[in-house]
């Protein structure tokens, strides 16, 4: 089946919001075994939708579109639908009385103009609408369909996953199921070079892609049930994780800092930070996991020198190696566990820019942990783009932090 995503709403062409529905179902179609083809964004003119959906409509078997169901002038999704198919709209009954009661529960009268949202042509459903008062409209022609979904994200995910989704699933001749794995220590093209051998396959297929969170290979498999999809995934995913190794961190939706603190939590274990170029964004990924106070004692932020020293480095250090450098990171380390009585202290020391300092290019990162048995560093060179550079250098930590961990319990 052939789809294409229509993101409706003038507001999306002036970039006011982000389309995020459009993201939502580019991910939930190839789980249905529906292959997207495009995804086009129009603004609210009537002509114009009509234009696009006539083209969709010529090309493709399911049209999705979003936003436009609202009560306003502007709100003209229903409108171009009904042009486009040369058929009248008309009010529903039944769609009036339930809009009606949903006034009527908050205590209000309902405006003249939600009516338009009753209204029904002769080839068209309404899709229950359980937060909102914008019922969607499931149209059948033929072998076409066209799905029109409120815009707004909570109301449109409700009405995908509760009404749309389980009906595609017994349409659907297919199946596609992927996995992914989680790099970390690699760019995006030393992975690409290192499974190029693979790449060629068709089914299932490889992806490689670049993450906040590191690099992601994602294997695809197509087939007529989810068994035999991740049945098909299995010889793949050996082979990569045969050349890959120890880089790859983790699969699917795990998230490092939750590993991280699960390795903790199970060891009986307990972290403390000191943050310089990260400036606590290390921290906050830390405390963003549920239960983190099991194992966190807390962190220190130390932006400038003076507050190195007063947290416990060693001036002498900073004058004589720079306040980024390995020497400095591990010192970070040591004093964050002393201070905090933590069980591993880690330092973050490096240059986020926008300027060089100490002769140092901006990217430059030194990561130092310690345990008390074992203190080590590790330098990382990252992108010069200052937010990017702060969450690859947490990231980098918590990677230290899990290889750490790790050879503990092997030990």
């Amino acid at each position: 089946m052939k789809a294409e995503i229509l993101s409706i709403g003038t507001e999306i062409l002036l970039g006011e919001i982000t389309d995020t529905n459009a993201a939502y179902l580019a991910g939930q179609l190839p789980l249905l075994g529906i292959d997207l083809y495009r995804v086009t964004q129009v603004g609210d003119n009537q002509t114009r939708i009509v234009e696009a959906l006539h083209q969709a409509w010529d090309r493709s078997d399911l049209i999705i579109a979003t936003g436009g169901l609202g009560p306003t002038e502007d709100d003209l999704t229903r409108e171009a639908i009904a042009e486009m198919l040369h058929q009248e709209m008309a009010v529903d009954p039944a769609l009036e009385d339930w809009l009606k009661g949903v006034f009527h529960r908050l205590g209000r009268e309902m405006p003249a103009r939600n009516l338009k949202q009753a209204t029904l042509i002769p080839s068209a459903r309404a899709i229950p609408n359980p937060t909102g008062t914008a019922p969607g409209w499931w149209v059948r022609q033929g072998s076409k369909m066209i799905l029109a979904m409120p815009g707004p994200p909570g109301e449109m995910k409700q009405m995908w996953e509760k009404e749309i989704k389980p009906e595609l699933q017994k349409l659907s001749s297919a199946i596609i199921c992927s996995q992914t794995l989680k790099i970390w220590g690699l760019g995006e093209s030393k992975v690409d070079e290192m499974i190029s051998p693979l790449l060629s396959s068709t089914n299932p297929t490889i992806g490689v892609y670049a993450k906040l969170t590191g690099i992601e290979v994602r294997v695809t498999a197509k087939a007529s049930s989810r068994k035999e999809a991740e049945k098909m995934i299995v010889p793949l995913e050996k082979k990569i994780r045969s050349i890959l190794g120890d880089h790859i961190w983790g699969t699917g939706d795990e998230i490092l800092e939750k590993m991280v603190g699960d390795l903790l939590r199970r060891r009986g274990l307990t972290l403390a930070t000191m943050e310089s170029c990260t400036g606590g964004l290390l921290a906050n990924l830390i405390t963003d996991v549920p239960g983190s106070s099991d194992y966190f004692k807390g962190g220190l932020v130390a932006y400038s020198n003076e507050a190195k020293v007063a947290f416990g480095v060693d001036r002498q250090l900073i004058i004589r190696y720079g306040a980024v450098s390995s020497n400095v990171a591990e010192a970070m380390a040591v004093a964050a566990k002393t201070r905090l009585g933590a069980s591993i202290g880690i330092g973050t020391t490096g240059v986020a820019g926008p300027d060089e300092l100490e002769g140092k290019p901006v990217g430059t990162v030194y990561i130092g942990i310690t345990d008390g048995e074992i203190t080590r560093s590790i330098h990382v060179a990252f992108p010069q783009h200052r937010p990017r550079i702060k969450r690859y250098a947490a990231m980098g930590a918590l990677f230290a932090l899990r290889r750490l961990l790790l050879e503990k319990t092997h030990n």
